[in-house]
């Protein structure tokens, strides 16, 4: 598959009477939008945008997801494809243009305690990416007779239609920048660069229980067998997110967009590897279903002749030996691993790391660890609700001082410890 990739710079976000993209600005009429949200489900009750800058002193909380708003231009399907009726294209070649700079974040009173903090500014802007972006927050309330799960779909359904509709605004802009990305079939790749070290990325997706969900084309991963995927495919929205797991790890939908893991990869290809493909799989909570995952993306692993392999996962704690149980099948096939974690090692560094090892992960890269304490200044704007601080992971009673500050874990902060590295954290042998 070949995909070429557009991007236009946003440099400027601000309300106006119409929506529209001029060079680098984007205006949004948030009357207009505000009514095509609120006629997504007959359940939410209220609906508030807002504009979150950089440098300012706002804070936005609890976030349930950041989105990148993209439109696709040339080739089959559409943006986030598989959610609705009829959508079921398989994405990632063509064109697509991308509003690169811009957000769509969703808030509100959400279902899960592991939603995260945003700073625009001060010492938690430097632990989040989403700090130095322009960002169009939602603030959706539904319903009180909506369960969990009906509250959790409205919002994911909300944040994923909004930046589609606003993503429409790129369709006929002129690209300041445009990359192509170009994967072949197993076997032309193959023999693309023979004498390059075959490598491929095992790319982990949280699905380990109740409001733990990813989505690939729409379907809960829970449901799936690993299986492979064209990278570009994940660059068009094969993979969105919808789950509730602590903040500073967590993928949101932004992330899954612009995984850094497979720009790398594409980066190096033909220099340093000849990069063969994605294999994406779940991260599961029962042994059998661990050890079925693990077993498949070895075989596919060996069946696409890979020679190495960066794994990555999502989450900390059970996907833990799901991590472990990949490494150690690819290694026992002969494919070398390089795994992507981070860690939960106490406020001190005190704690043991992780919740599994193994002798054959000695290839390590660690995204931090979450468990340090921070201390986040009163903001003079709030987008959201403050009153969920004690609760989220990384909070404990008290969190929350009466001035408005915030003494808390990094978990607690949107993308601190990314273990896709997408934060602001610098990895350094000790």
């Amino acid at each position: 598959m070949k995909l070429e990739v557009g991007n236009i710079h946003v440099k400027e976000l601000a309300f106006g009477n119409e929506s529209a993209l001029s060079g680098h600005r984007v205006e949004i009429d948030k009357e207009a939008l505000t009514g095509f949200i609120r006629e997504i489900d007959h359940r939410i009750t209220e609906v508030k945008l807002d504009i979150a800058l950089p440098g300012e002193a706002t804070r936005i909380m609890p976030v349930k997801d950041v989105i990148e708003p993209r439109v696709k231009v040339e080739g089959k399907g559409s943006i986030f494809p598989g959610r609705n009726a009829g959508e079921n294209d398989i994405v990632g070649e063509g064109r697509t243009h991308v509003l690169k700079g811009m957000t769509v974040m969703t808030t509100g009173k959400v279902v899960g305690f592991q939603e995260g903090i945003i700073d625009m500014s001060g010492p938690g802007a430097e632990y989040t990416p989403f700090s130095s972006t322009l960002n169009l927050v939602i603030t959706c309330e539904v319903d009180e007779a909506c369960n969990q799960y009906d509250h959790e779909q409205i919002l994911r359904t909300v944040g994923l239609e909004t930046a589609r509709k606003v993503g429409e605004l790129a369709k006929t802009a002129t690209a300041d920048e445009t990359k192509t990305y170009e994967t072949l079939p197993t076997l032309q790749q193959a023999a693309q660069y023979p004498d390059l070290p075959k490598v491929g990325y095992v790319y982990m997706l949280q699905s380990q229980g109740l409001l733990h969900d990813t989505y690939l084309y729409g379907v809960d991963v829970k449901n799936i067998v690993p299986t492979i995927l064209y990278p570009t495919e994940v660059m068009d929205g094969a993979i969105f997110s919808g789950n509730c797991v602590s903040a500073c790890d967590k993928n949101p939908s932004l992330v899954h967009q612009n995984s850094p893991v497979i720009h790398e990869l594409y980066e190096q290809h033909g220099k340093k590897y000849n990069f063969m493909g994605v294999i994406v799989t779940n991260e599961n909570v029962t042994l059998a279903d661990k050890e079925r995952s693990s077993n498949w993306v070895a075989k596919l692993a060996v069946q696409q002749g890979w020679d190495a392999a960066v794994v990555s996962e999502e989450g900390f704690g059970n996907p833990d030996a799901d991590l472990v149980m990949n490494c150690n099948k690819l290694e026992a096939a002969g494919i070398k691993t390089v795994l992507l974690t981070d860690e939960y090692a106490g406020n001190q560094g005190e704690s043991q790391s992780l919740a599994d090892s193994t002798p054959k992960g000695d290839a390590v890269i660690s995204n931090g660890n979450a468990n340090m304490i921070i201390s986040l200044p009163a903001m003079e704007r709030l987008i959201g609700h403050d009153t969920y601080v004690d609760m989220i992971a990384g909070g404990t009673e008290g969190s929350l001082r009466a001035d408005g500050s915030i003494s808390i874990e990094i978990q607690a902060i949107t993308g601190a410890t990314n273990e896709l590295g997408f934060h602001n954290l610098t990895a350094r042998q000790g």
